[in-house]
């Protein structure tokens, strides 16, 4: 199943199979490693719902929920 990282379900691995979103903030992101054919877990949600915590490449990141969203994952 195909859905934004901003609604991946904890505690689901999934690949990372497009990032899409700002100009700036695609540099972040894919300066942090979430590029395409990456593995990310979401591992916590902040009870407001505007910061989730991402598991991958043997670390754990924090980034606020809009700018995940233009980040699509694909999760069975």
């Amino acid at each position: 199943m195909q859905v934004s990282l901003a609604h991946l379900p904890l505690n689901i691995p999934a690949v990372v199979l497009r990032v899409g979103c700002s100009k700036e903030l695609c540099y972040r992101l894919k300066d942090f490693g979430l590029v395409p054919g990456t593995e990310v877990v979401a591992r916590y949600r902040s009870p407001g719902g505007g910061v989730t915590a991402l598991e991958f490449r043997n670390t754990v990141i924090a980034l606020r929920t809009r700018d995940i969203k233009g980040v699509r994952v694909e999760w069975n």
